[in-house]
């Protein structure tokens, strides 16, 4: 998309703040993207009801999706009533950065009556019950709630915007947008260190598909008071939580890309975000995709990140637990356009470290932390406030960082650091770091069955990558059961959250019932994964039972079928097996891979069908094609 260069940024300021006009500024670290430059859109702003009407043309538009604009997804979430807005840019400038940042005003704004709508102990409980009642429970692997630091900046105007960007830019470091947008009624003023969704050159008519980029964050080292060191970094990285809490994230952004994606891509990272008062880890995600800019903003509402995983199952679990709703909080800005050759662009960050002040001056500022089953109360509340720290720093509500002090050396370039993001690299599946798209010999069409988990859009990928044709279907479509029965090629029974014990939960009733039918009558193949696995072995007579430990996210090296396979669990419950129910077993054809000091099964096989606890599409199933491709060769219709 062109802007219109601007000699003076004096005078842009000035003009801002003269008349009424809505308006942004964004400067946006988008590789390629000059970095030294502030970019200025001037508008009318309208209201969408779904991101599809958001117009796509030569002047950008500049949406601000609202987290409730989810539903379009089909997921549960607390309507608000936050607006899609949408800045329809009919000026443009583009403004050096150095200049800007000298004509923007520079006065403190006051904030009065500051605090947290959830208390420090209130949220530790929070966290407790999480972790307890939903992550225990096999309602996910991961969860982000919120909490929000509320105040008022009494006679707040466009003067003050303008302040509270310049803070920003000057003292956060390592954002991927730094912006202030107003629209009239509301100003939002934001450092979001994480890309929501790229695209560029999507929807030509050449077919060549957009290059497709995600970047999922997690894991937070926060800054000690006399900066960070290489030792204090390497403790983190080495931390299970942190570690596990990335890669959860990367298997769920994974989930989206596989959705999006659907010209295949690859896995780059893992690297470090540094941030004035925290470093994170990231990955970066990149595909080519045929869909629409608007269709790939869509199915990538919103990152696991900001809610959880699954993120359906996320969004429930999220309004149980949160006071109110999330207004823009998780959802994302986005600046959709067309390039020089007229191909669709997208550039969008996800709408975190963000102030959101109204018209009268009321302050919000909302923070959550990604709760894992390591979380430590503590230490999640303290996150939350390392969160909120750059913005809170820029109202004047907590210190910024020191700027009399050296710069010491970054961390970041120590050799040993480098050593040991090399070595979490090395613990992904080979499979996603460069995610072929097709190999193999098997033949023969899949249908997936989705239990509410998109850990399925990875399945169809990986069953794609054996030669096989996929169809994913959501377990509570229509005419299901009877197109399952009528398959003919191998059922695949997904994951999914909840207690497959609960009789009273009627998904987890229909899923018995059509797992008994297809173990009696269907006869091209069927394999269960995680809740599907489970299913199968309740049929098969063996107890399921709560871990005592969940596994969610937990990478294991596991005895299988006569040798070790390292896998990625994401199970809170599991089935048992004795060398009784092992002999029974046997005597009906059926293996049983165990774990020998619980008896719990990692998976089951016999003629016609088979069953993982673990997840062979996870980033953490080091070689998951080949465990299915091995499963599938038993069926009949798949064997080359």
């Amino acid at each position: 998309m062109s802007l219109t260069p601007l000699s003076r940024a004096g005078d842009a300021v000035a003009r801002l703040l003269a008349d009424d006009r809505p308006f942004a500024l964004l400067h946006r670290r988008t590789p390629g993207h000059d970095q030294d430059t502030v970019e200025l859109l001037t508008g009318p702003v309208r209201e969408y009801a779904t991101l599809a009407e958001i117009p796509v043309g030569e002047r950008p538009a500049l949406a601000l999706v609202p987290f409730r604009q989810i539903r379009e997804r089909g997921f549960d979430v607390r309507d608000d009533g936050t607006p899609l807005s949408v800045l329809l840019a009919a000026e443009t400038a583009v403004l050096p950065l150095s200049e800007t940042l000298t004509a923007l005003p520079a006065h403190r704004v006051e904030v009065a009556d500051g605090a947290f709508d959830v208390a420090d102990g209130e949220y530790e409980e929070i966290v407790r019950r999480v972790v307890r009642d939903e992550i225990g429970r096999g309602e996910g692997a991961n969860f982000v709630i919120r909490r929000t630091f509320t105040g008022r900046i009494d006679g707040f105007g466009r003067a003050d915007a303008l302040a509270l960007f310049r803070r920003l830019l000057a003292g956060e470091s390592g954002a991927y947008w730094t912006f202030v947008v107003h629209t009239g009624e509301r100003t939002l003023v934001g450092a979001s260190p994480e890309v929501h969704v790229r695209m560029s050159g999507g929807g030509g008519a050449s077919g060549a598909g957009g290059t497709v980029v995600m970047n999922p964050i997690s894991g937070t080292f926060r800054h000690p008071d006399g900066g960070p060191t290489a030792e204090a970094l390497l403790r983190f990285l080495d931390d299970p939580k942190e570690r596990d809490e990335l890669s959860m994230v990367v298997d769920e952004e994974l989930k989206m890309m596989c959705t999006v994606g659907d010209m295949g891509g690859v896995v780059v990272g893992p690297r470090l975000k540094e941030m004035a008062h925290l470093t994170h880890t990231e990955y970066e995600l990149r595909g080519r995709s045929s869909l629409d800019v608007r269709e790939v903003l869509r199915e990538t509402m919103f990152a696991a990140t900001v809610t959880g995983s699954p993120v359906r199952n996320a969004c429930r679990v999220i309004e149980r637990h949160e006071v109110g709703g999330r207004g823009y909080y998780a959802g994302a800005l986005a600046l959709i356009g067309l390039d020089a050759n007229g191909g669709q662009t997208l550039d969008s960050p996800i709408l975190i470290r963000t102030a959101d002040v109204d018209a009268r001056g009321n302050l919000r500022v909302p923070v959550g932390a990604t709760l894992v089953r390591h979380s430590d109360p503590a230490g999640e509340v303290a996150e939350t406030h390392a969160k909120a720290a750059g913005v809170l720093a820029a109202l004047g509500v907590r210190p910024g960082p020191s700027r009399r002090r050296p710069k010491p050396p970054r961390p970041a370039d120590d050799p040993r650091v480098r050593a040991a993001l090399d070595g979490r690299r090395a613990g992904l599946a080979p499979f996603w770091l460069r995610m072929q798209e097709r190999a193999g010999g098997a033949r023969g069409h899949a249908l997936v069955i989705d239990a509410e988990d998109a850990f399925t859009a990875m399945l169809a990928h990986l069953l794609r990558s054996t030669g096989l044709e996929v169809t994913v279907r959501p377990y509570d479509e229509p005419g299901l059961r009877r197109a399952a029965l009528a398959h003919t090629g191998p059922v695949v029974l997904g994951p999914g959250p909840g207690d497959p014990g609960d009789a009273d939960d009627p998904k987890m009733r229909f899923l018995r019932e059509l797992t008994a039918e297809l173990l009696r009558g269907h006869r091209h193949g069927l394999l269960g994964v995680c809740l599907g696995h489970e299913l199968i072995a309740a049929e098969l007579g063996l107890p399921i039972v709560r871990k005592e430990s969940p596994y969610q996210g937990a990478q294991e090296r596991i005895a299988f079928f006569g040798r070790e396979e390292t896998v990625g669990f994401y199970n809170s419950f599991a089935a048992r097996c004795g060398e009784a129910e092992a002999a029974a077993l046997a005597a009906r054809g059926v293996e049983a891979a165990c774990d020998p000091a619980t008896g719990e099964v990692h998976a089951l096989r016999a003629a016609g069908f088979a069953s993982v606890q673990f997840h062979p599409e996870s980033v953490l199933t080091l070689d998951g094609p080949r465990v299915v491709s091995e499963l599938l060769a038993r069926s009949p219709l798949t064997r080359s």
